[in-house]
């Protein structure tokens, strides 16, 4: 049996990442509970005190079918190389120099979001298509494949 599953990021600031990756992934953020107009009014009434309202926040797919990401703030700060990183599919079906440049593209759009290039890998066929290597606002990599 298929389990579903959930992608949890500790971050600083679970807000202004899940914020990022919505647009970065098509998502949404992930709105109150049924029969609030806000988070902020949730929490108040389940008497979360203001200074731990951006202790986790999530990003959800519109569609239903990709898995919640859960941001949850952490106190210790990134420290070296992700183990586990997210393949955004930037460029599907398109191979050479059409999907590279599909992959600056994209790029292109996310380093105003946040997010810093970090190295393109050229295509070397036949195993590597080519991908560009990239980090989000809190230095997580992720690639654009």
């Amino acid at each position: 049996m298929a389990r579903d599953v959930q992608i949890t990021i500790d971050c600083a600031d679970p807000a202004k990442l899940a914020a990022f990756w919505a647009e970065v992934l098509g998502y949404r953020v992930q709105g109150p509970p049924e029969g609030f107009d806000s988070w902020e009014q949730a929490l108040t009434a389940m008497g979360v005190p203001p200074e731990r309202h951006n202790d986790a926040s999530a990003v959800v797919d519109p569609e239903g079918a990709g898995p919640r990401l859960f941001f949850q703030r952490v106190p210790e700060s990134k420290r070296v190389k992700n183990r586990v990183h997210l393949d955004v599919r930037a460029a599907p079906g398109l191979t050479g120099e059409a999907r590279m440049a599909a992959l600056e593209a994209a790029a292109d759009r996310l380093v105003p979001l946040g997010a810093t290039r970090v190295e393109r890998y050229e295509p070397a066929p036949p195993l590597e298509a080519g991908h560009v290597l990239m980090t989000d606002p809190e230095g997580n990599e992720f690639c654009l494949d």
